[in-house]
């Protein structure tokens, strides 16, 4: 390939990659948005667990971690109610599991929708899952006639919602017993 031709092809490819990264920066802007209106569902919920939380003897340290690893609001609330001292682990992972257990059936659907995506972006993708991300996510591909979710768009609105989420339980466990 001559020289000629390499900057011919540079420059077909910089418009591009620029349009696809204003896309991609237009997509993850337009899922912060459309999760917005969640919070105000969101924010009430995450200080309640917060506050249970902090009333079974949590920190401010534990519960990011709880919810940062866990973000799957109905198992921690489940967790959270069984929790005793000492904790019965094994019943608390089973329910755990049970409760969760409905996100194998939201992941095998978004799967499908998420082939485009390399396997380790849709395996981070399917970590930020919730209710509200998957049934966003799907309905935005099908209003967009699509059978690709928009990556950016899902990471946009699962990225607000795991933040807020992981914060507020944490401002929860703080305020929590001042209430």
């Amino acid at each position: 390939m001559s020289p000629s031709n390499t900057a011919e092809s540079a420059a077909v490819a910089a418009p591009q990659e620029q349009a696809h990264a204003t896309d991609s920066r237009s997509d993850w802007l337009r899922g912060l948005r459309a999760a917005l209106p969640l919070l105000v569902g969101v924010i009430p919920f995450a200080l309640l667990l917060g506050a249970q939380a902090a009333r079974n003897g949590f920190s401010a340290i534990e519960m990011p971690l709880l919810t940062g690893l866990n973000f799957a609001g109905s198992s921690e609330f489940v967790a959270m109610r069984l929790w005793t001292s000492p904790p019965h682990i094994l019943l608390i992972v089973a329910m755990t599991f049970l409760v969760n257990s409905r996100h194998i059936l939201m992941g095998a659907s978004l799967s499908r929708y998420l082939k485009h995506v390399p396997a380790r972006k849709a395996l981070l993708a399917l970590f930020f899952m919730c209710d509200e991300v998957w049934a966003m996510a799907m309905a935005d591909a099908r209003k967009r006639m699509s059978l690709q979710v928009s990556l950016p768009y899902y990471m946009g609105l699962a990225l607000t919602l795991y933040l807020n989420w992981v914060l507020f339980t944490t401002v929860g466990v703080i305020v929590g017993p001042l209430i």
